[in-house]
């Protein structure tokens, strides 16, 4: 079965980096679309980023040349890289597998960008 491990969020200074880590477990990445979720609160979940399984990478707006999406297969493990990070990228991060019957979410992992 399919479980999704976020780590790797934290307190950063604005300017920062931040290097977000998702464990992949029963995802097979030939198959499967992986994505980065954030919520912060009161707003609704925003789409960050996506890895297909073809290995092309999409990004929305907000993050575009400043957060990079990859993936690494032998270790069935799904990064975000964050620079030059923002308060109002501060938020409850989540990666989301898309499988072929279903979408699995991880539980999250809080990042919080403030001086």
């Amino acid at each position: 079965q399919v479980q999704l491990v976020e780590s790797g969020g934290g307190l950063v200074q604005p300017g920062g980096s931040l290097r977000l880590s998702c464990a992949a477990s029963g995802v097979v990445f030939s198959r499967d679309g992986m994505s980065w979720y954030r919520q912060a609160p009161g707003k609704k979940r925003e789409w960050i980023a996506t890895i297909t399984n073809e290995a092309s990478r999409a990004y929305a707006d907000s993050v575009k040349g400043r957060f990079t999406i990859s993936r690494d297969s032998a270790e069935n493990m799904v990064y975000l890289q964050m620079n030059n990070l923002k308060p109002e990228d501060t938020a409850v991060y989540y990666c989301k597998a898309l499988t072929p019957l279903r979408d699995f979410w991880g539980r999250g992992t809080q990042v919080t960008v403030s001086s």
